[in-house]
């Protein structure tokens, strides 16, 4: 009998943004989705957009296990995670062995695909789309924080818009220029079931 997927039910149990006070609260189950829906799109884009070739669905795997871990060590908010090169590698060395537990719960035969996508093994070339899949994923919950009328992130918006922009991912920039500006838009706006054409 193995505990896996139960604890990896509970992330919805492990709330995201400790230091700020959200309008919207978000879990890491909430954001782990986001993150593959991102991912996902960030890897067809790369794929049918540029021609580049990419394995969208194992991107979208390794996004929806990517914060596996925090299910045992809980979210670190990032003003400490990234405090100090010693925060960080301490903090790393954390999830390392969180994420061994994780692995090391599923039978023998299962650990081979799981490892990978909870140790955040995805390859260099996918890598960086998954990062920014992650940054994306903060950006939108920044953008929908100042829409509900929270000024509490505004400056995590820009800090997360730049840190997108200096990755220098054409995939994300065709992701801002293309989709993001829905994202100011309300739900009139966006469109409904209304009967319309």
């Amino acid at each position: 009998m193995s505990d896996f997927f139960a604890l990896i039910s509970r992330m919805r149990y492990i709330s995201r943004w400790g230091l700020m006070r959200s309008s919207i609260p978000e879990n890491v189950q909430e954001h782990s989705h986001m993150v593959a829906v991102l991912a996902h799109a960030l890897g067809v884009i790369r794929r049918d957009v540029f021609g580049e070739p990419c394995d969208a669905g194992a991107l979208t795997a390794a996004a929806l296990y990517h914060d596996a871990p925090e299910i045992l060590t809980g979210d670190m908010p990032t003003p400490i995670k990234y405090h100090s090169a010693k925060i960080s590698g301490a903090y790393r060395e954390v999830e390392d062995v969180a994420a061994d537990k994780l692995v090391n719960m599923l039978p023998v035969e299962l650990r081979g695909e799981f490892s990978p996508l909870i140790s955040g093994e995805v390859g260099d070339s996918l890598k960086p789309l998954l990062k920014c899949a992650d940054r994306l994923s903060a950006y939108i919950k920044c953008v929908e924080e100042r829409k509900a009328g929270n000024l509490e992130f505004l400056s995590a918006e820009r800090q997360t818009l730049e840190r997108i922009r200096s990755m220098r991912l054409k995939e994300a920039d065709y992701f801002l220029d293309n989709f993001m500006p829905a994202f100011e838009k309300n739900l009139d706006e966006l469109g409904t079931m209304s009967g319309e054409d």
